[in-house]
């Protein structure tokens, strides 16, 4: 009989693995264990909600119920893991010993909040990772009763999706951050420019090139005071200043695993046997993709290789496509620092190309009317695990 295989998280990544799990394998016994309601999303749907005004019930696809009766799982939903024991192979939940046969951990990444947030302004301030944060989030603009003053702390992927999505759904958006243009991890600085003036143009207030100082009561507001000592009054807050793998549990295993993820190699596996990670959490042959084309490869593969056929992921050459209808925004971050990057283009139809010593694409960033240009240019450059 196969060993039973546990999955924890309940994510794209967990749930992605047993759908593709239970197209090679029907009768495999299951268990997804999460700490959260472990209902089926679509995460990238979390930073479009606002502007469609759809409420939290409308994101869910399927509940944990409904996931565990059409893939033949058990879900345990709201449970927390304190240890993984691999020499026992067992899961310590509480005063309870969880056996497994295999396991595979999906547990994503967590918000990184680098500053610390007033006990008197917690339920003000949120961050939004996952369906119950949304749910909350979507809870205290209704609570409201009227359209919100928003200040999101970063200009990352997630901050600028998140503003193009409040500001389209009726809300007041102030962006700060430390870099001078937003996306600083995607585009270089004259596109990033270019996308800031969408967003001033939309009527958000950017306040950019100015760290956090600290968070502060201001009589019913936030106040949200920077480093240069402007302030910035908001009813919400909303930190989007990254995201850290969740690897804490996988090091009560004694699995290799660090800053950058869970280390595991073309085959998903970690380095201990029969313990494997997906999604968010896992670095992958030195590689943390956290998209949704890596997730999905990964796992495919992982499913193969659970069932018996050792299968290594590749990665193709996968833009990132920026959710922000204000300006439109392709990019594959190279994985190296170009020598140099050549931008072409006018007004914010703009198109550059990341290139090594040799003249060689090695990444592209378009904004505007040249995203059309990401099927071609996506052929060109390098996979990001050939």
């Amino acid at each position: 009989m196969t060993a039973p295989l546990t999955i924890v998280g309940t994510g794209m990544a967990g749930i992605g693995l047993l759908r593709q799990l239970r197209a090679l394998d029907v009768e495999r016994p299951v268990t997804l264990i999460t700490g959260d309601s472990g209902d089926d999303y679509a995460k990238p749907l979390l930073s479009t909600g606002f502007a469609k005004r759809l409420p939290p019930e409308r994101l869910a696809a399927r509940s944990a119920l409904e996931v565990a009766d059409q893939l033949g799982a058990v879900v345990r939903t709201h449970t927390r893991i304190d240890a993984i024991d691999p020499a026992t192979r067992t899961l310590h939940i509480g005063e309870e010993r969880l056996s497994f046969g295999e396991l595979v951990l999906a547990t994503g990444a967590a918000p990184a909040v680098p500053f610390a947030i007033p006990d008197t302004l917690a339920g003000r301030v949120f961050t939004i990772n996952d369906l119950d944060d949304y749910r909350a989030f979507h809870a205290a603009l209704d609570g409201l009763g009227r359209p919100a003053r928003v200040a999101i702390i970063g200009a990352g992927l997630v901050g600028c999706e998140f503003a193009n999505d409040l500001s389209a759904g009726g809300h007041r958006v102030s962006l700060a951050a430390p870099e001078d243009a937003p996306l600083p991890r995607l585009l270089p600085e004259p596109l990033g420019h270019a996308l800031g003036e969408a967003f001033a143009e939309a009527g958000m207030e950017l306040h950019l090139g100015r760290g956090l100082a600290r968070l502060e009561e201001a009589g019913s507001d936030i106040g949200v005071v920077l480093e240069d000592h402007s302030a910035i009054e908001a009813d919400l807050v909303l930190v989007a200043t990254g995201l850290r793998p969740r690897i804490e549990l996988a090091q009560t295993a004694g699995l290799d695993a660090g800053p950058a993820g869970v280390q595991v190699d073309r085959c998903l596996a970690t380095s201990v046997p029969g313990i494997y990670a997906l999604g968010d959490v896992a670095c992958v042959d030195g590689v943390n993709a956290m998209y949704v084309q890596p997730l999905q490869a990964s796992a495919k593969a992982l499913a193969r290789t659970l069932i018996g056929t050792p299968t290594p992921v590749q990665y193709g050459a996968w833009p990132v496509l920026v959710k922000t209808a204000l300006l439109p925004v392709v990019a594959l971050p190279p994985l190296r620092t170009p020598a140099r990057w050549r931008i072409e283009g006018e007004g914010r139809d703009l198109a550059a190309y990341a290139e090594d010593e040799d003249e060689r694409l090695i990444g592209f960033a378009l904004t505007g009317g040249c995203v059309r240009r990401k099927v071609e240019l996506a052929r060109a450059a390098p996979p990001l695990l050939g």
